[in-house]
């Protein structure tokens, strides 16, 4: 997949199949619109494209409002598009400037003199342009007069999936992570930065890496205790999550811990991504350190059931 930081900087190589959206936490509906733009663009001979944004518009158009928790970072959305075969992303920087570009201009600019379009596919009630105010129906009028066919997919063909972001969220900030990778249709996941924390997992018997996520705009998923697949240096390793304040130790500030199994390198500094399998329980205060050892051991026999480790 060909990827493109700008419209300035695109190619134009023949007929431009193309679909537009944020897509933040591509999913199976998202599937529903990509799958249709592959089918056209085979059909017609020409190359799929997928146009987004970047950052997220709700970042810019509304920074002081409740902070957004995205699905995906631009990295995580350009690997999941290229995994479903599509040949071209092409990534707009969205700015305040943009954000105030008229849905005509956006049409001229964007879809007519640069991308040379051959054939539009958008999901049911897409807008776009200032304010919103651009839709099928400038579409459709855009295409009649430029010579590009539009297509919107039904609202009944997408909700058939009965899959959104927002359910996505809602799954996640209750720790339902099967139902969150039945609408993604993979596992949720975060990338991060190992850093220094307090040491304290080593000395328990369980030593732990602290991720620090690459993007604070990323999801969380709630507190608790997971089964996690740990993905470094292009190797996979099992092991278990802990998400929470550390109530044990009276702790305050949010952390996200992984014990990797039958692991010992130094991780600090180092790059994890981490799939999310399976909540395990809530997290909880302990009486005692013996206490807790005793529910680590219990969490680890759960991880290696649940991991099928051997």
């Amino acid at each position: 997949m060909k990827v493109y930081s700008s419209p300035a900087v695109f190619e134009f190589e023949g007929p431009v199949i193309a679909t537009m959206g944020t897509f933040d936490g591509v999913h199976l509906g998202h599937k529903t619109i990509l799958q249709r733009l592959k089918d056209v663009a085979h059909q017609k001979g020409g190359e799929s494209l997928v146009v987004t944004y970047h950052p997220h518009p709700r970042i810019v158009l509304m920074p002081e409002a409740h902070p957004v928790r995205l699905l995906q970072t631009l990295d995580e959305r350009i690997v999941t598009l290229e995994s479903f075969g599509i040949d071209k992303l092409l990534i707009i920087p969205f700015t305040l400037d943009f954000s105030k570009w008229s849905s005509d201009r956006f049409i001229q600019e964007i879809l007519l003199d640069t991308l040379h379009i051959h054939h539009i596919i958008i999901g049911y009630d897409h807008h776009f342009g200032h304010d919103r105010r651009g839709g099928l129906d400038e579409l459709r009028k855009a295409g009649i007069h430029s010579g590009f066919e539009v297509e919107e997919i039904p609202a009944k063909q997408i909700e058939d999936n009965n899959v959104s972001s927002t359910r996505i969220r809602k799954a996640l900030a209750s720790g339902d992570l099967s139902v969150a990778a039945k609408y993604l249709g993979y596992p949720y996941q975060i990338s991060g930065k190992v850093v220094h924390g307090d040491h304290r997992g080593r000395l328990l018997g369980y030593p732990t890496a602290n991720l620090e996520p690459l993007n604070e705009y990323k999801l969380i998923p709630c507190s608790g205790v997971y089964a996690v697949e740990v993905d470094f240096l292009k190797e996979t390793y099992y092991g278990m999550m802990n998400i929470g304040v550390k109530p044990t130790f009276g702790g305050e500030k949010l952390s996200i811990e992984v014990h990797l199994f039958n692991f010992n390198l130094n991780l600090y500094h180092e790059h994890l991504t981490v799939r999310f399998i399976e909540r395990i329980r809530e997290e909880q205060r302990f009486t005692s350190l013996d206490a807790l050892k005793e529910q680590l051991a219990k969490d680890q026999e759960s991880c290696y059931r649940i991991l099928q480790i051997h």
